[in-house]
C-alpha cells in the first residue's frame, strides 16, 4: 500500500492528522509532552498508532533480537520515548526481561506503567541534560517514533550512548523524511554520527531503510555498537571490540 491509498482512506487519515499534530514544526519538547500526555489519556494513541499503521515497535524489538540471540532474559535495554510501551511488548515476546523506560509524556507513563512489563519508568526528556542513570548500565537502548519535530534532538544520541555499555547497542528507527524535514536533523544528525565514529565513540554497524515504517511510509534504521575509553580505541585499531 502507498501513502494515496492512506490518503484514501478517511479513517486511516483521522490517525495521520492525530499523529501529525506531535510534530508540528516549530513545537518544544515541552509541547510535545504535553499533546502526547492528553493523547494518552484520551484512550486514543493506541488506537491512532495501532500495529497496522505503525510498525516501529515490531521493527526496532526484532533488530533488539538478532543483536541478542542469547541469554536474553538476562540483557538489560531501556526503551527510549517508551511511550504507551508497544516496544516493550515487542521486546517481551522474544524473551527480554530486564526492560526500562523514559519518556516525558506523564499521560503515556501512565499507560506504561498497565502493560508490568518495564522495571524502572523514568519521567525525563532525553537530550544533553545528563538522565538519572549511570554511565553504562545498559546491554541496549532501543528507539522507535523518539525522532521528529521537537523530540529527542542529536544531543540525545550522546546520553543514550553514555548509559549503554561498552561494547553494547543502540537501535533507533525514525521516518525517513524526517532526515531532511526537520532542522534538528537536516545536515546534522548523520554527519554527528559519521564523527563520533571517527573519534572511536561507537562503530555504525548499519543504516537501513525499511519500508512502511509508520503510514506507509519508509523509515531508517540505525545500529550503533558503543566504545568507550582507551581499551575501545586500541581495539578499533586492532580491528576488534571489546564488550
Amino acid at each position: 500500500m502507498s501513502f494515496h491509498e492512506t490518503e484514501e482512506n478517511p479513517q486511516v487519515m483521522e490517525k495521520y492528522t492525530a499523529n501529525c499534530k506531535a510534530h508540528r514544526k516549530g513545537m518544544a519538547p515541552e509541547e510535545v509532552a504535553e499533546y502526547y500526555t492528553t493523547w494518552a489519556e484520551n484512550q486514543q494513541y493506541d488506537l491512532d498508532l495501532d500495529p497496522s499503521v505503525y510498525m516501529g515497535p515490531s521493527i526496532v524489538a526484532k533488530e533488539a533480537a538478532k543483536g541478542f540471540e542469547e541469554n536474553r532474559e538476562k540483557v538489560r535495554l531501556i526503551d527510549i520515548a517508551c511511550g504507551t510501551g508497544r516496544v516493550g511488548i515487542e521486546l517481551s515476546k522474544y524473551g527480554f526481561k530486564y526492560i526500562d523506560g523514559v519518556d516525558p509524556a506523564e499521560g503515556m507513563l501512565k499507560q506504561c506503567q498497565t502493560s508490568h512489563i518495564y522495571t524502572n519508568l523514568y519521567k525525563e526528556f532525553v537530550c544533553e541534560k545528563p538522565l538519572p542513570i549511570a554511565e553504562g548500565t545498559y546491554d541496549c537502548a532501543v528507539c522507535s517514533g523518539g525522532f521528529g519535530e521537537g523530540h529527542i534532538p542529536c544531543s540525545g544520541l550522546k546520553e543514550m550512548a553514555r548509559i549503554v555499555k561498552s561494547g553494547g547497542l543502540i537501535i533507533f528507527v525514525m521516518r525517513k523524511e524526517y532526515m531532511k524535514d526537520v532542522e534538528e536533523y537536516a545536515s546534522k544528525l548523520e554527519p554527528m554520527i559519521s564523527r563520533l565514529e571517527h573519534e572511536h565513540k561507537w562503530e555504525l554497524l548499519e543504516r537501513r531503510e525499511v519500508a512502511n515504517y509508520s503510514f506507509n511510509k519508509d523509515g531508517v534504521i540505525f545500529k550503533l555498537r558503543i566504545k568507550r575509553g582507551e581499551h575501545a580505541v586500541t581495539n578499533a585499531a586492532n580491528g576488534t571490540e571489546r564488550a
